[in-house]
């Protein structure tokens, strides 16, 4: 063997401590035949080359997919089986997973910021938090979560106040008229459905699929942000009505 191809080799050692990959991976991976190096060594030693690394590489993005090793042995295999694309597979993955964790930081500063007050914080914010931080990725898309944070800090934190204060009016409005029996199609009640969807959009800025998902989300947790989502089921259907008797 030349001395130019022995620099194109590597030891099974050298893989493990170049990838991070175990040694007993690699070889358990030769031995369901998943990974066979092309060469051994005069003592049965693994060697892998270029290609090798390759396949390995493809394995471990079909893993971080979700491909058990049955699956992803029969993807290699496979006739015109496109590495490309499980390689953009896998960095699609990755932009997304990075998005995630953008918007983690991003509560995690807000919360940082709030303990850096003089300011006790609660354990209500605590529980606010780590709620928002499970919950809106749990509904929301990576993109929509930016689209909120950047309306958010285009309408600024004092508007943002501004909004909360007139929800709750608006809410408890809502009820007065509904424990009063009003009609949907009172005009009291008109002018409160249209309040309503105004606030509506100011948050989702228009967008179908950010309004999608907050209702998704009302609709499916018994409590969002501390708030007890019942009866706003109940307001948001008496107000649905009465969009519905609109002229």
């Amino acid at each position: 063997m030349s001395e130019a191809s022995d620099a194109e080799l590597f030891k099974v050692g050298d893989v493990a401590r170049r990838t991070g990959v175990t040694v007993r991976t690699l070889h358990h991976y030769d031995e369901i035949g998943l990974l066979v190096p092309t060469h051994r060594a005069a003592g049965g030693h693994r060697l892998y080359t270029a290609a090798d690394l390759a396949r390995l590489q493809q394995i471990l993005s079909l893993r971080h997919l979700g491909f058990g090793l049955d699956e992803i042995r029969d993807c290699l295999t496979r006739p015109g089986f496109d590495a490309l694309t499980v390689v953009r597979l896998h960095l699609a993955r990755v932009r997304d997973q990075l998005r995630t964790q953008h918007q983690i930081c991003s509560r995690l500063e807000t919360l940082a910021d709030a303990l850096g007050r003089t300011v006790p914080v609660s354990a209500e914010l605590f529980l606010q938090t780590i709620e928002a931080t499970v919950m809106f990725e749990k509904y929301y898309t990576p993109e929509q979560l930016d689209e909120l944070k950047a309306r958010r800090e285009q309408v600024g934190e004092d508007r943002m106040r501004q909004v909360g204060d007139e929800w709750k009016e608006l809410m408890a409005a809502v009820r007065t008229e509904m424990d009063q029996g009003a009609d949907p199609a009172d005009p009291r009640v008109q002018a409160l459905a249209k309040k309503w969807m105004a606030l509506v959009h100011e948050f989702t800025g228009g967008n179908p699929g950010i309004a999608a998902a907050v209702r998704n989300m009302y609709e499916s947790e018994p409590v969002v942000a501390g708030t007890d989502t019942g009866p706003l089921k109940e307001m948001r259907a008496y107000i649905e009505r009465a969009m519905k008797t609109a002229t």
